[in-house]
C-alpha cells in the first residue's frame, strides 16, 4: 500500500523507500554479475544493469 513515511519530520512517499532499496539491491547484484562475468555476455552492460534496477523497483512497488 502506498503511504507517506515520516523521515525526521518530513513526509516522503513510500516509493522513495522502494527506490533506495532497489538501488542498493541493484548495485549489489550488479557487482556480483560483474564478478561472474555477466558484463562480457551482455550486449550493453549499463543498459542491462538499468533493466535489472527497473525490474527490482517495479517488483517492490507492486508487491510491497
Amino acid at each position: 500500500m502506498l503511504a507517506e513515511i515520516n523521515l525526521f519530520g518530513a513526509l516522503a512517499p513510500s516509493l522513495l523507500v522502494y527506490f533506495v532499496v532497489a538501488l542498493g539491491l541493484s548495485i549489489a547484484l550488479g557487482l556480483l554479475a560483474g564478478r561472474l562475468g555477466f558484463d562480457r555476455v551482455a550486449w550493453h552492460p549499463p543498459l542491462a544493469r538499468f533493466g535489472l534496477f527497473l525490474c527490482l523497483f517495479s517488483t517492490l512497488a507492486l508487491f510491497c
